[in-house]
């Protein structure tokens, strides 16, 4: 049977069978997240210290692009809030040339990591880490947007770059704080908040905006103490105009960039394939790593040569698209088009919108990427370990930068598994075992049909997790057997996993059953609260026992 190119495009094969009424939810799905994408993008650009219209720039040609080239079904790429505070630091020292230099690198170095099969090595970075760089690119942002949300103004010539610098302007700035733009900032928080409870069907950020700028317009005194986006930017209407020749394109820049180009696509791929995995849990498909980083590559050069900024996958967007219907790439390309019509005739608009609610609308952003529920829940239960790792990248990313968090988290996490192999390894005499009477082999068990299962050897830690991610479910599964005797250690990335596979066995109404759990997993799983959730009468300490209540189960 001849193998399939692994560089496939997933528009390619999914176009194969596509039908109208696909076509008509594609179509609704696509125009609903465009409508989520618009103030969404506009204020992602703004916290990236570019002009607003660089976000819907970003949306459109990165989003077509991606959707089309991607290895996802429903990926929907664009600006997002992970690289909003890396965008800004580069603006800021190197100018937009030195952003379109490096974003050009970052996709280059994406389209060959997809090209040499790199896209598996995303299950090398632990899930503490990405949990605490998040988390810390999350309070980055918040930071950020108080300036605008309670109507500061700095004093002339401050300009603030790093998280501190904003802490120390925005004391100093206290003095000049407008009741105004809070109160619209207050609205709009509040609707925000409010809003998705009452109603699910229009986007709550568009409300907001709304909201915001009626406000201004209408109350007296608001028009003159709160800026909107035509007080501080231009908005263009049209097609964007990059003026290539006026670039510093210089060796001296390309060198000077170059870190910044590794920052952009590193963190790219991480959150890009973090996306396609919770998109492939939404609608039960499976992605191509490796398309995927080709298709990213090529979006984040078609976003700067269109005017934008670095893009990724959306998980919030992605998410949108699979809930209102979006089963194919054409839904992405559909928001893409969506986007650009709105640019051509109706961008001037968004000068109405107050910088408050922009400020509203990043704070709920900054919130829900935060995880801050999950990131409490590993600090008490995960292994102390994971916990160092967790913290340690957090607190980097919000001093420094996410290049020295994620590096300094790498080598720590490294560092500290090494030390928990080294205590897990023992040396005992080598007992002789007659593989043919095997009293344990799972080959002598009758194991029914709508049974499955696995055995897991080796100590699962954030390298090996991605094992658990590859437990397929038949449609007659009822019950699922892990048989984890020679698992000899657990750590949060693992548990994590664990997790997502006992969802899925809820969401497809499957009994998991553990059987032979060691001292320490076991440590980690009545931590978490692992243990509790799926109830200890399905932890068996033997497999005959585990296959006894299994066929109990399904008989």
């Amino acid at each position: 049977m001849k193998k399939s190119f692994y560089l496939k495009p997933k528009l390619f094969s999914t176009i194969k069978n596509y039908s109208r009424e696909q076509l008509v939810k594609d179509i609704l799905a696509g125009l609903i997240v465009a409508i989520i994408a618009l103030p969404l993008s506009i204020a992602l650009a703004l916290a990236s210290g570019v002009e607003p219209a660089c976000g819907i720039y970003t949306a459109i040609a990165a989003g077509f692009v991606v959707s089309f080239l991607g290895g996802s079904r429903i990926q929907i790429a664009g600006p997002t809030a992970a690289f909003a505070t890396i965008v800004a630091g580069v603006v800021a020292t190197q100018g937009m040339d030195g952003l379109f230099i490096a974003t050009v690198i970052a996709g280059i170095l994406l389209i060959l990591m997809g090209i040499f099969k790199l896209g598996s090595l995303i299950k090398f970075i632990p899930h503490t880490i990405t949990t605490g760089f998040t988390a810390g690119i999350a309070v980055t942002i918040l930071i950020g947007q108080i300036k605008d949300f309670l109507g500061l103004t700095y004093a002339q010539g401050v300009k603030p770059i790093e998280t501190i610098e904003k802490i120390e302007a925005n004391i100093g700035a206290l003095s000049t704080f407008s009741w105004q733009a809070f109160a619209v900032g207050a609205v709009c928080l509040a609707i925000l908040i409010v809003y998705p409870k009452i109603e699910k069907r229009v986007p709550p950020s568009l409300i907001a905006v709304v909201a915001g700028a009626l406000m201004v317009a209408f109350i007296p005194g608001f028009s003159e103490n709160v800026y909107t986006i035509g007080d501080l930017y231009s908005i263009p209407s049209g097609l964007p105009r990059v003026d290539f020749g006026a670039m510093d394109l210089s060796f001296a820049k390309i060198k000077a960039v170059i870190p910044d180009a590794f920052t952009i696509a590193i963190l790219a791929a991480i959150e890009s394939l973090l996306s396609c995995v919770v998109a492939d849990s939404m609608v039960n498909s499976r992605h191509n790593s490796n398309m995927e980083l080709v298709a990213q590559g090529a979006g984040n050069i078609a976003s700067v040569f269109f005017g934008g900024i670095p893009a990724t996958g959306a998980i919030a967007r992605t998410a949108a698209n699979a809930k209102n219907g979006g089963r194919t790439p054409i839904a992405g390309m559909v928001h893409a088009v969506t986007l650009l019509l709105v640019l051509l005739f109706l961008m001037p608009y968004a000068e109405l919108i107050p910088m408050p609610a922009i400020a509203a609308i990043l704070f709920v952003v900054a919130y829900n990427m935060s995880e801050w529920k999950k990131f409490v829940h590993i600090v008490k239960t995960a292994p102390k370990s994971d916990i160092i790792v967790l913290v340690v990248t957090f607190v980097l990313t919000v001093i420094f930068d996410l290049v020295v968090a994620i590096v300094v988290g790498l080598v720590l996490a490294a560092i500290l598994l090494i030390k928990r192999m080294t205590e897990e390894t023992t040396a005992e005499g080598w007992k002789y075992i007659d593989h043919e009477n095997d009293k344990d082999s799972i080959e002598l068990r009758e194991v029914p049909m709508n049974v499955r299962v696995y055995e897991i050897s080796g100590p699962l830690f954030f390298g090996t997790a991605d094992k658990i991610m590859d437990i397929r479910l038949k449609d007659y599964t009822k019950c699922l057997i892990l048989r984890m005797r020679s698992v000899t250690s657990l750590d949060a990335t693992a548990m994590n996993a664990l997790e997502n596979l006992q969802k899925k066995c809820l969401k497809q109404d499957v009994r998991l059953i553990l059987s032979h759990v060691n001292a320490q997993p076991m440590e980690v799983m009545r931590k978490s609260g692992f243990a509790e959730n799926i109830g200890e009468e399905n932890f068996c300490e033997h497999i005959d026992e585990a296959l006894s209540l299994a066929q109990k189960i399904t008989a």
